[in-house]
């Protein structure tokens, strides 16, 4: 299973770069300038690869103040969901599309993928720190099949002007009308009739618990992120601190290599013989130069605050493992500096993040002896 989504994630990511630098061409010579299929497997890898790995491996289950927290909020997450697989439905339609098919389809599909490029505007804003990343390239393939429909159509010459007038449907008479826009009258209205349609998605989903304003509460009901509007929950929350040394012990158990858990903040964490060096040194250092712990301290809690800020990509075993070796000098430095001012080295280690029972426990046990 982890070598396929290896694999999923080089060919995304390899998809993506190839899209953007396609794009830059097109800019040039206004035409798409690789293999018919190779553009085909490359836009469907962007507008389904990227999504689907961003949702397994960084989208949040839930909120949360001490962690990454969920994207869009896990009550409304739903009409979001609905939006995006409707708009890449009507983006695999489009890339596969081989000729015009009915006005009104036409219509409905370019209006999908105008609904589904705003849409990913949004949620790049959203995410922010990966927007470039993942849903530029998505915003890309949603504007070549917009051209491409365009170039479709007027490459069919399917029905001219004056036939338009004989046509009895309004509805398909209007249709007609509305493809045969120039641009930049065209995508305007595609969009105001994007709409309905998002309307319509709405009250379907009333039915499975969803609200009138979930496609908005989705963004806002949220920690941490441009939209979000739930920070001040946070305010008086202690996180707990996300450090370097911390971050390494959540790596491959066989690299960072974890003896026990402990307790910060009254939070669970994984506890690595570096991590416990780590504190123990900090606590021997304030005990004895209270005023240079509290200088360091102090910078490097704002290393801290950049870790939390990017949690997403730092939580990432591999990146903890890489976090892991980085901190080894370090970490010789604190045993070497431990073994030299500390009586009893190996007790201090050991104490670290104890529970306040666990730890007067062992120092009764220290002083017994």
């Amino acid at each position: 299973m982890k070598i396929i989504i290896i694999l999923l994630v080089v060919g995304c990511l390899l998809s993506a770069l190839l899209v953007c630098i396609e794009f830059l061409i097109y800019l040039f010579i206004n035409k798409r300038v690789f293999n018919k299929n190779l553009e085909k497997t490359i836009d469907v890898l962007v507008i389904v690869g990227l999504p689907f790995l961003y949702f397994i491996l960084l989208e949040k289950s839930t909120n949360d103040c001490c962690s990454e927290s969920a994207t869009f909020s896990p009550e409304h997450r739903l009409t979001i969901y609905a939006l995006m697989g409707i708009s890449i439905l009507a983006g695999i339609y489009s890339i596969f599309k081989q000729k015009i098919l009915s006005p009104v389809l036409e219509v409905f599909v370019n209006a999908t993928l105008l609904l589904g490029f705003v849409l990913n505007i949004f949620v790049a804003i959203q995410v922010k720190e990966i927007a470039i990343l993942g849903n530029l390239p998505i915003s890309i393939v949603f504007v070549f099949q917009l051209i491409k429909s365009q170039n479709q159509f007027l490459e069919s010459n399917f029905i001219q002007l004056s036939e338009v007038q004989k046509l009895t449907n309004p509805i398909e008479k209007m249709a007609w009308r509305i493809l045969r826009l120039e641009p930049i009258l065209k995508y305007p209205i595609l969009l105001i009739l994007a709409l309905p349609i998002l309307v319509i998605i709405v009250c379907f989903l009333l039915l499975f618990g969803q609200k009138p304003d979930s496609i908005i509460r989705a963004f806002t009901d949220t920690y941490k992120h441009s939209f979000s509007q739930l920070d001040y929950m946070c305010d008086n929350v202690n996180y707990g601190g996300h450090f370097l040394c911390s971050v390494a012990a959540n790596g491959h158990s066989d690299v960072v290599k974890p003896v026990r858990y402990g307790e910060r903040g009254g939070n669970k964490i994984i506890c690595n013989r570096q991590l416990l060096v780590a504190n123990a040194f900090e606590e021997l250092l304030e005990e004895n130069f209270p005023k240079l712990h509290h200088l360091i301290r102090r910078n490097y809690n704002k290393v801290g605050n950049v870790v939390h800020k990017y949690y997403s990509i730092f939580n990432n075993k591999f990146v903890a493992d890489s976090v892991y070796f980085l901190m080894k000098p370090l970490e010789l430095i604190f045993i070497i500096m431990l073994y030299t001012f500390d009586r009893k080295p190996e007790n201090r280690i050991a104490k670290q993040y104890l529970n306040k029972n666990d730890r007067r426990e062992l120092q009764g046990i220290e002083i017994g002896k």
